[in-house]
């Protein structure tokens, strides 16, 4: 199809219809054109479709980003995108809205575990790799939060205010290098503003940096309701509107051009790229939207159970790892997150995975047949109250008082409900109600909690009592991507086997109620864990060979719409370990978190493994690494301070971090992360690249290919061998380090990286390269990056702290690249 012949053919109406979507996941087709809709799909770590965060047609889930950048291996991050344009295409979607590329600024972000590292060449290259897999099976990728989104605190609205040398040498590197180098046919604005203006209608950022200085000619959509103007919007660049229909163009935008306040080549050049992206993903030829279906493929079954082990990182080891699966002794499996399957982190990157399995259920594989494991969960670590899962009945009613009959009924598995879409044709979204009716069996005396949190007003009975009053009541809080509240609890003494009925009402939010228009309810009830169950995990720790704690967060604090309060470990689980390991020094701890935590007990475990969320094949995952049926492929893509404090962001001063009056100040320029650390010489409680191995390696002294670099950069060339007694593998990073720098810069910051895989007695040579690119910094007066003449090392390690070697070269005269270079 000849995009430029059918843009002549359309009127202003229609070409104004293609920039805002028909619906949550779909653009506005033209019928008499021809012109189909497509239709797009979150996200990172899984392709959802059209169905709603909880529920819905089931999806393969992959690990998280975190989890991918700490492989080191872009060509795993390349199979991964693969395998998730395969998925997206089981869901009828032909745009794929990831990955997510901001940089890892503190470890409080709620969304650090959907991005890949504190570092903008690690996260480049695991972009492009992944990118390259998604686009080269035809499924158009969406690199996203462009740009600034480090934090979720007032995310709606908050100004990052960042300057220009920092955007360019950390903030901005993963976009251009999506740009240029893996071809991204899409990009999605964030929803906060960078210094002062919404980045939705941003012209520096959306057409001179994106299209005129880095040539981009795909399509960039908003954020979810983060477009907020009809013409500016348009005119900084901002393609498609999202989701639909659309609020600020349409009749809105026709009447814009009609007063002349745009002109209409504006809206053509949008409407020319959306027409492009349709065909490029070969929706013109191939018009049909099917039906979402479930892929249970085993290829990807497979895949995301070796990722898993490929991402994680092995921070510590007294020798104890990895377990000898024929002679472990009995094992206490302990601790919140053994029995369940922590997979994913929340928010938009949810989806209803095909299955789960939890690292419980992965150990008894392992061993299988073996009656020496115990298992005892001894403390919590939920931050809502725990779901009901079973069946759940709900009515619905076209008013907002459940009045009149119910319309449409549905039965449900589990006490949460999010509603994207109208259930119907003659339903009214944003005008409903609906009861929600489970029955709830306690299977102990005690007094139980329920928890209720909606979008939109609520209450909740239990038997013929009245709980909970959220409708009158309600207040905007935490939940929800903060468009709900924060949960209310009530406790109620419930007798064991005794059943009672919970019922729910819901209605749809009403003006004033502020925050995105969203649609869910969410109940929970549980028997708090007490003393005694800590106690009976002391003493199967003290009475076993082998204590396993898993512990962590999980994806209600992982999660958009909220930063993390702290960095340590939710309820009393730093106690828990603590106290496990003073009654038994063969304890070991998996960690699962979307970011780094304070180990106040790292001294007196024997292994600490770090296992982030590594998607539906968790606990098979993990128990591969213990008993080293695969080896902890990972290294830390961030790094883990010794307490909150030591990180950059946090200096004490709320408008460095989470923000003042509107805005927050990234103070800290360039030195976040191991460029922090490296150069204010503080020290870590576990470095940037750290992670351990099964084997061990030996690396030669490198070579450099000349004494001074040129116009071709240069050469690094070094041996490694595997001198241990089974294959692993080891990632060599190669960072740069002026060595009389004109400007403060930091210590030093990686320009490359190689993850080599080797079998017993293995060696192999590998190269790595520098360019001049590579030994620049950005000069904001100049508005350039340059190079400056001079001494340089590269600088071969193991993590930021594990320097290996050391090569120097130098640059003969100054070298300088332009922004559009």
């Amino acid at each position: 199809m000849a995009v430029d012949n059918l843009l002549a053919k359309m009127t202003l109406e229609e070409q104004v219809a293609l920039l805002s979507g028909a619906d949550f996941w779909t653009t506005v087709p033209v019928p008499r054109l021809k012109i189909p809709k497509i239709k797009v799909t979150d996200g990172p770590n899984g392709a959802r479709g059209a169905g709603s965060l909880v529920g819905g047609v089931k999806s393969a889930c992959f690990p998280c980003a975190i989890s991918i950048g700490s492989s080191f291996d872009p060509a795993l991050a390349r199979a991964i995108g693969k395998a998730l344009a395969e998925e997206a295409k089981s869901k009828s979607a032909r745009v794929l809205l990831a990955p997510t590329v901001n940089i890892h600024r503190s470890g409080l972000n709620g969304r650090n575990f959907e991005c890949y590292s504190e570092d903008p060449h690690l996260t480049s290259e695991m972009a492009v790799g992944y990118i390259e897999g998604v686009q080269g099976e035809g499924i158009a990728a969406t690199i996203k939060h462009f740009v600034g989104n480090e934090s979720e605190i007032e995310r709606f609205t908050m100004s990052s205010d960042i300057g220009e040398r920092a955007l360019r040498e950390l903030y901005l590197p993963p976009f251009e290098a999506a740009v240029k180098r893996a071809g991204a046919r899409a990009i999605m604005s964030s929803y906060n503003r960078l210094n002062g203006t919404f980045t939705s209608e941003h012209q520096w950022l959306l057409t001179q940096v994106l299209r005129v200085e880095w040539g981009f000619d795909g399509i960039v959509m908003s954020d979810w309701f983060g477009s907020h103007s009809t013409v500016a919007s348009v005119a900084a660049g901002l393609d498609l509107e999202m989701p639909g229909p659309t609020r600020d163009r349409g009749e809105k935008l026709v009447a814009a051009v009609k007063n002349g306040e745009i002109d209409a080549a504006r809206i053509a050049e949008s409407a020319h790229r959306i027409l492009d992206l349709i065909r490029w993903t070969g929706a013109f030829t191939d018009v049909e939207m099917r039906a979402e279906v479930a892929e249970d493929r085993p290829e990807h079954r497979a895949l995301i159970r070796r990722a898993g082990a490929e991402g994680t990182v092995l921070l510590k080891n007294n020798g104890i790892l990895p377990l000898n699966k024929n002679d472990t002794g009995t094992i206490a499996v302990l601790g919140p997150n053994a029995a369940e399957a922590r997979i994913m982190g929340g928010g938009s990157a949810q989806i209803n995975a095909h299955y789960s399995v939890a690292p419980l259920e992965g150990i008894r594989k392992a061993l299988a047949g073996s009656n020496a494991i115990f298992h005892v969960k001894g403390v919590a670590n939920n931050r809502l109250v725990k779901l009901y899962r079973g069946p759940v009945h709900i009515e619905y009613f076209n008013s907002t008082d459940l009045s009149g009959a119910a319309v449409h009924a549905e039965d449900i598995d589990l006490s949460e409900r999010f509603w994207m879409d109208p259930i119907s044709k003659t339903f009214n979204i944003n005008a409903f109600s609906a009861r929600v009716v489970f029955t709830y069996t306690p299977e102990a005396d005690g007094v139980h909690v329920f928890g209720l949190v909606s979008a939109g007003r609520s209450r909740l009975k239990v038997g013929s009592q009245q709980v909970i009053e959220n409708w009158d009541n309600w207040k905007r809080g935490a939940n929800y991507f903060t468009a709900g509240n924060d949960e209310v609890r009530k406790g109620v003494t419930l007798e064991a086997g005794v059943p009672v009925q919970i019922v729910a009402e819901f209605r749809s939010p009403i003006a004033g109620d502020g925050g995105l228009h969203l649609n869910a309810i969410r109940i929970g009830v549980e028997l708090p864990l007490g003393e005694a169950e800590f106690e009976e995990a002391l003493k199967k720790a003290q009475t076993c060979d082998v204590a396993i704690v898993f512990a962590g967060r999980e994806g209600e604090w992982d999660t958009e719409g909220n930063d993390l309060p702290d960095l340590r470990l939710p309820g009393r689980q730093d106690e828990f370990i603590a106290r496990v390991a003073a009654v038994n020094p063969k304890t070991i701890v998996v960690l699962q978190t979307g970011g780094p935590v304070e180990m106040p007990w790292i001294d007196n475990v024997a292994a600490v493994l770090q296992s982030w969320y590594p998607g539906q094949e968790a606990g098979n995952a993990i128990a591969d690494v213990l008993f080293g049926f695969a080896e902890p492929g990972g290294r830390l893509p961030q790094t883990f301070p010794l307490t909150l404090e030591d990180n950059s962001a946090i200096t004490g001063d709320p408008a460095v971090y989470p923000g003042k009056d509107g805005h927050v100040e990234y103070r800290e320029g360039v030195f976040v992360g191991y460029r922090h650390h490296d150069t204010r010489k503080i020290k870590t409680l576990f470095p940037f690249g750290h992670g351990l191995s099964y084997t061990t390696f030996s690396w030669g002294r490198p070579k450099i290919s000349a004494e001074a670099i040129g116009k071709d950069g240069l050469k690094v060339t070094l041996n490694i061998t595997n001198t241990g007694k089974r294959a692993g593998a080891d990632v060599v990073q190669l960072y740069v380090r002026p060595l009389a720098p004109k400007v403060e810069r930091p210590d030093k910051e990686l320009r490359a990286f190689r993850k080599i895989r080797l079998a017993a007695g293995e060696a192999k040579q590998i190269d790595l390269c520098i360019t001049l690119r590579d030994l620049c910094r950005f000069d904001e007066e100049a508005r350039c990056f340059i190079a400056d003449a001079g001494e340089y090392e590269a600088v071969i390690a193991a993590s930021a702290e594990d320097i290996r070697h050391t090569c120097r070269f130098r640059l003969d005269e100054d070298w300088k690249l332009s922004v559009g270079g």
